[in-house]
Parts: structure tokens; sequence; C-alpha cells
């Protein structure tokens, strides 16, 4: 505990010393972050693969080629987004001067995820460094290999005095929350955010919390089948299921819902091979402990399998599996499965969908495959969720002009690309009035009249400056 103090304290006093003060500063390190990524991809996959068995081109492209992107973008971006902002000045502050300035919180702390431990753990970082704050990161100790590798790299291409690296689990992480940070980030779930936000409290700390939850696939009675299996499938199974935005269960509205899982099967097949254990494409649970939680899933459903049910425990192994004839009691549908399984649903009308959507936890991500947009403009305005993506699992996630984050039980706040900037970025206020013209002011001092008020009416009016 006494080291984190001293660790902090550091990265404070740096902080203060204007460490980060300057742009060029920040692009400098920015740069370094950028050369990490790129000069390591190759060693970060196969720390990937040892972790989750992940694909290395899964981990090119939704991890690292990710990254490269974003620190691209943010250095190139990095002027506009820290000059002042002008705003809109009435009447009263005609002579005046008014912007919003662009300041660092301080010291941050950001709290990493194992599913994807390159992306969710650097990806904030971009954002708080373009910011010009100093960071504490802690990376999730259940991607052992991926988080030994980063504590390893970041030191010898980020300057020590704005990052540190903290390994640990669940003990550690708890004596690091006691200290006092600037903001906090936290990927995860829900119970170890309730966590991460009571131990901020203590200090008012603001927190951006990016949990999970259960993600509806909503499919509508005129979707493409075929099209709707191929894409669930790529969603559902890439990263073996473990991924906070996929699809985590299926309301099915079209009536050939055999025909539905034939298509699915189909795409297993397609994707991974007959023996889904034997493909290079397809992943791993991440340890013993979710094995077993997900193991007890299957076991526990009153709902029929379709497709697959076999599984590992030596290898951590659990087949793509879709079932059918679930209900809305059944163990699948109450927390979230982040796992390869794919429970379906089967609903008669929108309305009844939605209403059982409105009867859970907002979800971080709600999915609907229809081609008819008066019923997707419905449930897009009857349902609240972290976003929404139409014909399609996790892409939203690939536009950075979009804000990611979720609402309510998926979490608070949002990031990528300037949104991350933002989360880490104070909008101070700035108004520099004229230090003359004193008598225009006449009427806001006392003794007050009525000839004042009406004066004061007219000034305070909602009138922009013509310039």
């Amino acid at each position: 505990m006494a080291s984190y103090q001293v660790l902090v304290q550091n990265l404070r006093d740096k902080f203060n010393q204007g460490v980060l003060s300057s742009i060029e500063s920040r692009k400098e390190q920015l740069q370094a972050f950028h050369k990490l990524v790129s000069e390591n991809q190759d060693a970060l996959c196969e720390a990937m693969w040892k972790d989750l068995h992940k694909p290395k081109i899964e981990g090119l492209t939704h991890e690292t080629d990710f990254l490269l992107g974003e620190i691209s973008e943010t250095i190139s971006n990095l002027k506009s987004w820290t000059s002042p902002t002008k705003v809109t000045r009435y009447i009263l502050q005609a002579a005046d001067a008014a912007y919003i300035q662009k300041d660092p919180l301080g010291v941050v702390l950001i709290i990493g995820a194992w599913n994807f431990p390159v992306r969710l753990l650097l990806g904030p970082i971009i954002g708080a460094i373009a910011a010009g704050n100093t960071v504490v990161v802690k990376p999730s100790e259940l991607s052992v290999a991926t988080s030994e590798l980063i504590a390893e790299l970041i030191p010898k291409y980020l300057s020590e005095d704005v990052i540190k690296v903290v390994q640990g689990g669940a003990k550690e992480t708890t004596e690091l929350l006691r200290e006092r940070f600037d903001h906090i980030f936290y990927t995860g779930n829900p119970a170890v955010g309730k966590i991460v936000m009571r131990a901020a409290a203590e200090y008012l700390t603001p927190v951006t919390l990016e949990l999970g939850g259960k993600n509806p696939v909503i499919i509508d009675k005129d979707a493409d089948l075929q099209t709707v299996a191929r894409r669930i499938v790529w969603g559902k199974c890439a990263n073996a299921g473990q991924i906070c935005v996929t699809g985590d269960y299926v309301l099915n509205l079209h009536p050939k819902r055999d025909e539905l899982v034939k298509y699915l099967s189909e795409a297993i097949i397609e994707f991974y091979g007959a023996n889904q254990k034997e493909s290079p494409d397809y992943g791993r649970i991440i340890n013993e402990r979710h094995f077993d939680r997900v193991s007890e899933l299957l076991e526990t459903t009153k709902g029929k399998i379709a497709y697959g049910g076999e599984k590992d425990r030596d290898s951590k192994y659990i087949q793509p599996t879709v079932l059918v004839d679930v209900k809305l009691d059944d163990i699948l549908l109450k927390d979230e499965i982040f796992g390869p399984i794919l429970p379906i649903v089967d609903m008669e009308t929108i309305e009844q969908a939605i209403d059982y959507i409105k009867s859970k936890e907002k979800p971080l991500a709600l999915y609907m495959f229809s081609q008819n947009s008066s019923r997707i403009d419905k449930v897009v305005k009857n349902t609240s969720s972290g976003a929404v993506c139409i014909n399609d699992l996790i892409m939203h996630m690939s536009l950075g002009t979009l804000p990611f984050g979720g609402v309510g039980n998926s979490g608070m706040g949002r990031y990528h690309g300037k949104f991350t900037f933002d989360t880490f970025t104070h909008e101070k206020s700035v108004l520099h009035r004229a230090a003359g013209l004193e008598k225009l002011l006449f009427m806001r001092y006392p003794p007050h009249n009525e000839n004042k008020l009406t004066w004061t009416r007219r000034f305070i009016a909602k009138l922009k400056v013509p310039f």
C-alpha cells in the first residue's frame, strides 16, 4: 500500500510539474505508444494466443490494428482537440471573450479486462495521454501472458514519468483503489464495477464504467435467415463468445425457426469445420473457473440443444452451441452468458420482444435483423441500450465517430476516438470580461428600481452578438 502511495504521488508530482503540458510532449508519448504496438504485434498476438487461443488475424484486426488507427487519428487531431472552443455570446457579453479551455484531469487509473487484453487496456490510455494526464494502468491478472508482456513493454517505450503499470489480483486492485485518482476507467463486469464506484466515492472521483449485460438479438419475421445466421455466428463465436457486446440471446419472430437453426449450424461448420475443437480459428475459455460457470449453464438449462454441446475442461473448450425451446425463466436468460452458447426464444410479436427487453437491465448493445424500417424505428425508440446495431453484430464498435459506452447496469461514460479524449478532459468555462465599460452595468447595482429592471431585462435577453 505504501508503494502505491509513492507511485501515485510521483505521477501527481510529474503532472503538476507539467510533464505533458505541451502538445509536443503528448505527441512524443503517443508516437512512442504507436511504436510499442507496431513493433510488437507478433509478440502481443502470441500472448493472446496463449491466454485465449485467439487467432492471429483476430488479434491483429480486433486489437492491435484498431489501436494503431486510433493512435494515428489522435496524433493528427490533437491540435484541434486541445484548442479552446469559442462559444456563443449574447449582448451582455458583447465586449467579452468566452471559450472552453481543455484541461487534463490529473492522475488517472485504467483497469483493463481479460477478454480483449490489449485493446481494452491500451485503448483508453491513448485519450488519457492525449488529454495530458499521467496514468496508472492495471492489466487483468487473468490474461497472464498478455499482462506480463504489456508490463514489460510499457516502460521500454513510454516515460515512467507519464505511466506506471501495476500488476496483481483482487487484493492489489483493492489496495490501489484506496488511492486518490482524478478519474477511474474500468472495463469489466457490473459486480466489480460497483466496487470501483464505491471506492471512487471516497474522493468523489468520476468514473467511466464499461460493463456488459445481456444483449438481445431480435430476428424479425422478414429477415434473410442465411445472412442472419452467418453474421450471428461470426459475432457470437469470435473469442469463444467472450465479448461484452456480442449477442447474448435471440428473440425470434421469424416463423421458420428450424431453418434458422439449420443455417446457424451450417455457418458454424463453414467457419470452424465439422470439429471446431481442431480449428485454429476458434478460441478457448479464459480459465477453469469460467469454464465451469459456462458448463454449468449448459447442464442446468431446460432448453433443447439443437447444435453443439461438447466441452473439454482440460483444454477449456466449449463447442459453439445453439439451443431452442428456451423459456423466459431459463437459467440462460438470467445473467450474461459470456461464452459460445446461443439460446433462441420464440416470440409472437415485436411488442412482446420490446416488453421483455424493457423488463431486464439495460444492455450494452441491442441488435435487430429486419428489413422493415417502421419496426426497426419502433425498437430503437422504445428500448434503452448503450448502442443499437441493425442487421449485424458488433460492427458499431468499428466506427470511431460513434461513442461506445453503456447505460444503467451496462455502464456509464463513453469512449473511442475523440470521445476518449473528452472522457479524460475537463472542459473549463472561461469568461474574460472587458475591464472598462463600467457605466453600461449601472442597471445591475443597487438601489434597484423599475428603470433598472427594464434595462436588465433587455440585456439578459438571448440576443446573439452578430459577430
